[in-house]
């Protein structure tokens, strides 16, 4: 978010309080470790960057979308721009498709976990993990084009 203007409405800090409140109420969950936090944060930082986006979208003056710009490895995007509303269209679809490749993407993308701590949450080899980033980053870079 740092190419964002200085006065954007929702600044990490924000985003991080955001995401910890909607965490705090799931008091009764039992964590297993930190890779299972971070995938849950991962669910709900996308759940507030695409609301966000969305509420810009509507917005009374412009409605076009409002680009948040990221830094990672996430291929297709121009210069790292997202549409967030977009790319969460087309992860319902990648779920309905295979949900372990948008999982993947969820908590690569969002979280910023590696390989391995994803390969160790969802109980699958890194060289497996490794082959659903790819796939699941080539299929959104199209989906995303569209």
């Amino acid at each position: 978010m740092k190419h964002e203007r200085p006065d954007h409405t929702l600044q990490p800090t924000a985003l991080v309080h955001e995401v910890y409140l909607r965490l705090v109420d799931a008091e009764r969950v039992k964590w297993r470790g930190r890779s299972e936090f971070l995938s849950l944060a991962a669910q709900q930082i996308r759940k507030v960057l695409v609301d966000h986006a969305r509420r810009h979208k509507t917005a009374k003056r412009g409605g076009g979308v409002r680009r948040i710009e990221f830094e990672g490895e996430f291929h297709g995007a121009a210069s790292g721009d997202i549409d967030m509303a977009a790319l969460d269209d087309a992860l319902i679809e990648l779920a309905q498709r295979s949900d372990r490749q948008a999982r993947v993407v969820e908590m690569r993308f969002f979280a910023g976990m590696s390989v391995e701590q994803v390969a160790e949450l969802l109980g699958a080899s890194a060289r497996t993990i490794k082959g659903d980033w790819r796939a699941a980053r080539a299929w959104l870079a199209g989906q995303m084009r569209e």
